[in-house]
């Protein structure tokens, strides 16, 4: 619209130009609020990870009540100390001198007075066993040889214990190839090259792999499970980590793509017939099954709203999910209970479409871009039901914490290292981590399992 000359406009011409100024200046005030609102985006509002957060963390948010639990040991908790033993591996008794320092008679036979014990790792170093066959000719001729065992397979290798070791470190608590190579150097005098320990990793997943394929059928067939999937740098290319988990198993796997494609290629989705718990992203919902969704990502954006747009409906949502969080871990909620939540969250809903309406085009059809707190508010609307689904079913959590602890130590295994170098070598991770994982959850020893495996007897998780 033409602003040059105001003073040939008449005044319809005027309030025309009015209408549009307060049109456009309401836009930019939408725009400049939806930047603000980006720039304010951390851990605690959002789902952006705590290492996005730089050096100016957010102040903790707790979810705790006035009258729970406090934080640390409760009251009449023994805790736990370092107890003595009734049998030392060995003994040093201290001596005293044969005679008295004062007077200089001879002391006689002393009796112990005090005992303390020192509980230390003996020094470790490498046990180098040779296997020899031995052969012997009858007298008839034929030549008799014994045999090696099966997993001697070579003329110098090495054993279990220290392929297992290799295999925890680097696959459980995440160190990189060449620290592994060093402490195993320094602790037990093994040489490694990198080399070997990759070839040891892909040992055990190629151990480990029908027993993981079994985990990923028992999480099919589960009634409940979570999934999540996070990004990973596999060799120098975006690529993406899945997981499938319930709370005594966990699945993970690697693909190029994040979405539907990448869950048709493992296989679990598809087959699912249970309850789906998921932060909400759409190619969950292409799965006929039913659905569960994440209310710690609901916390994090009604926080959000209510902090950045100062929105009072966001905190009492807040305070609702919270509340009903807390009265259905005591027990089944009373029929008017859940009639009061329900009250409760459609007056909340409505509070919030009066502020923030559906912005429609001229035809009447919904703005393809709606604001924030407007989209928030439609998703608790249309998916009501997966929303408050913990409510009504004892074994869908209020959150989706199992599967998001689940791509976390591959996030941390990826700072520490960096990216995986080969797909193969992403592959064989995601493998020995969904085994570890899961016997982690059963309380197996997860060093004496590989122990076993290298000895070829996995020990086999508890399914179902």
């Amino acid at each position: 619209m033409d602003q040059s000359d105001l003073s040939a406009m008449d005044h319809a011409a005027k309030d025309d130009l009015i209408r549009f100024l307060l049109a456009e200046n309401a836009e930019l005030k939408s725009r400049i609020t939806a930047l603000e609102v980006r720039l304010a985006k951390d851990s605690h509002n959002s789902s952006k990870p705590p290492s996005s957060d730089g050096l100016r963390k957010p102040a903790p948010k707790s979810l705790r009540q006035a009258g729970q639990r406090p934080k640390g040991g409760q009251k009449g908790h023994k805790g736990s100390a370092l107890e003595r033993v009734a049998e030392p591996d060995q003994v040093i008794i201290h001596p005293l001198p044969a005679i008295c320092g004062v007077c200089g008679n001879p002391l006689g036979e002393a009796h112990v007075s005090e005992a303390r014990q020192v509980f230390d790792i003996p020094p470790q170093q490498v046990e180098v066993t040779e296997h020899r066959v031995v052969e012997v000719r009858c007298t008839c001729g034929k030549v008799h040889r014994s045999e090696f065992p099966k997993a001697i397979a070579a003329t110098t290798q090495y054993g279990p214990r220290v392929q297992a070791t290799v295999v925890y470190l680097t696959q459980h608590h995440m160190l990189p190839i060449l620290r592994t190579a060093r402490i195993m150097r320094d602790t037990c005098g093994v040489a490694l090259s990198p080399g070997a320990v990759v070839r040891m990793i892909h040992t055990a997943a190629g151990n480990l792999a029908p027993t993981v394929a079994q985990i990923a059928d028992a999480v099919r067939n589960a009634r409940v499970a979570h999934f999540d999937e996070t990004g990973m740098r596999v060799a120098g290319k975006l690529h993406w980590l899945h997981t499938a988990a319930t709370s005594n198993m966990t699945w993970v796997g690697m693909y190029t793509r994040r979405g539907q494609e990448a869950f048709d290629a493992f296989g679990i989705l598809p087959g699912f017939q249970g309850i789906a718990i998921h932060d909400g992203w759409a190619p969950y919902r292409k799965y006929d099954c039913l659905h569960g969704l994440c209310n710690a990502h609901h916390l994090r954006e009604l926080t959000m709203v209510h902090e950045l747009y100062g929105q009072r409906w966001a905190k009492r949502m807040i305070d609702l999910l919270v509340a009903a969080n807390r009265d259905v871990a005591d027990g089944p909620l009373s029929d008017d209970r859940m009639a009061q939540i329900n009250a409760d969250y459609t007056a909340i809903l409505a509070k919030g479409d009066t502020i923030h309406p559906i912005k429609k085009r001229k035809d009447g059809s919904a703005h393809r871009r709606q604001s924030t707190p407007t989209n928030l508010l439609r998703r608790l609307r249309e998916y009501r039901e997966d929303v408050l689904r913990f409510l009504s079913d004892p074994e869908v959590p209020f959150t989706n914490n199992i599967a998001e602890q689940a791509v976390r130590m591959p996030k941390v295994k990826q700072k520490i290292s960096g990216c995986f170098r080969t797909f193969d070598g992403a592959a064989a991770f995601c493998t020995i981590r969904s085994y570890l994982e899961t016997l982690r959850k059963q309380g197996v020893d997860l060093l004496h399992a590989l122990i076993q495996s290298f000895q070829g007897e996995t020990p086999q998780p508890t399914i179902g």
